[in-house]
């Protein structure tokens, strides 16, 4: 009889009350009164969003995550992530200075009509100002002139602002200009934007702050940011918005009260008004209607890995890090989780090893991801034991393959 072997598979779910939830042989169903994340109470126009807690990593709300759109202004976020690279590497510093180009004054500058900072042609603005330029001022000019100055050439500097998307893990975007200007190829999704915004959040601390910064006088011009949120009483202090009547309008935003921070992506609005008022909905209804809640301690074992060949027959599986989520205060039932890994494991396992993936879920909705670890060896068995491991691979091969 012939087995499949190594395709994903799911383990069993058994349920467990919320009060005692603990290390089980599987994992365990949480219970309780209402359906988890629910969002009744929000009216949301927005065809792409995403709510996500930075500490647990809990996605909140989504929606059409991974659907791509035009970037516009947004895309100033990647030019914003290489040119903070490039800082924290030395190969530029804040003090330095660069020529603007004819290019980049028709481009981006006063002749253009798009957001500047209104850099004269020639003139040699320092690295610390063009920076506050494209966050604060959203300004064009300021993008090129950067890309410009440490690349050489702005199809340069794109490449690298693609390799680093790579880098950082954005699946869905791809870059063709600094700026966000409107050009074909060009597109992004909430998902990407949500990981490079938590990416230059904890990467760059340093530099985040500039985000925040609500006005920049630069060559005695006075801006203010563009960003309408920072005006508002909901705590946030970044990132950037995006779009226009043709391709839709979205944002990018994170907001931090009482020690829990949130980053939201939407896009597809209509108008600068939906945009702004659906952004502060998802981040009030974030801050106020969760709580924190600890699934499993770090090192606990949430399940047993079947093994081929071994000197037993499993191996224990557990997370390395504390699963901590947010849960609704109004109600949790819906929440599930489950170990998703390849099987069986070939004999010898080693401990530490990543074999698989914790995945605790709302409906059928992805709520948190980790990795899951063997927690110790186990070796080569003898002739008696290897048989042993075949026989239940026969037995258990069946359901795999259906699964």
């Amino acid at each position: 009889m012939s087995v499949k072997r190594h395709q994903p598979f799911k383990l069993v779910l058994r349920k467990l009350p919320c009060a005692i939830l603990k290390a089980s042989l599987l994992i365990a169903t949480l219970s309780a009164a209402q359906p988890a994340f629910a969002a009744a109470d929000l009216q949301l126009k927005a065809p792409q969003i995403l709510l996500l807690d930075d500490k647990t990593g809990t996605v909140l709300f989504s929606r059409n995550i991974d659907q791509k759109f035009l970037p516009a202004s947004l895309a100033k976020l990647m030019t914003a992530e290489v040119v903070f690279d490039a800082l924290n590497k030395q190969e530029i510093s804040l003090q330095d200075s660069y020529v603007v180009s004819e290019h980049a004054w028709r481009t981006g500058g006063a002749p253009s009509r798009t957001s500047t900072m209104f850099a004269k042609i020639k003139s040699l603005p320092i690295v610390e100002d063009l920076v506050q330029g494209m966050i604060v001022q959203m300004a064009n000019d300021a993008c090129i002139i950067l890309a410009e100055g440490i690349t050489g050439d702005e199809q340069k500097f794109v490449e690298r602002m693609n390799e680093r998307a790579q880098n950082i893990g954005l699946k869905n975007s791809v870059f063709v200009n600094s700026t966000g200007l409107p050009d074909e190829g060009q597109h992004v999704t909430v998902a990407d934007l949500t990981l490079l915004a938590r990416h230059i959040y904890h990467q760059y601390p340093q530099y985040y702050p500039y985000y925040a910064q609500t006005d920049f006088t630069w060559n005695k011009i006075f801006q203010r940011n563009r960003n309408p949120l920072l005006y508002m009483d909901i705590n946030a202090d970044g990132m950037s918005i995006g779009g226009t009547t043709e391709t839709g309008f979205a944002l990018v935003t994170s907001a931090e009260k009482n020690g829990r921070r949130l980053f939201l992506s939407l896009a597809g609005l209509k108008n600068e008004k939906d945009r702004s008022e659906e952004a502060r909905q998802l981040i009030e209804w974030g801050m106020n209607n969760f709580d924190d809640v600890r699934l499993f301690n770090k090192d606990t074992i949430i399940g047993q890995g079947q093994v081929f060949n071994g000197a037993q027959s499993s191996v224990p599986l557990v997370v390395k890090d504390n699963v901590d989520l947010l849960l609704p205060k109004d109600g949790r039932s819906g929440l599930s989780a489950e170990i998703t890994y390849r099987g069986p494991l070939n004999a010898p396992v080693k401990a530490d090893e990543m074999v698989g993936t914790l995945k605790v879920k709302s409906g059928e909705h992805i709520v948190r991801e980790l990795p899951v670890f063997t927690q110790n060896t186990v070796a080569l068995g003898n002739l008696e034991e290897r048989s042993l491991g075949a026989l239940i691979e026969i037995a258990t091969g069946w359901i795999r393959k259906l699964l």
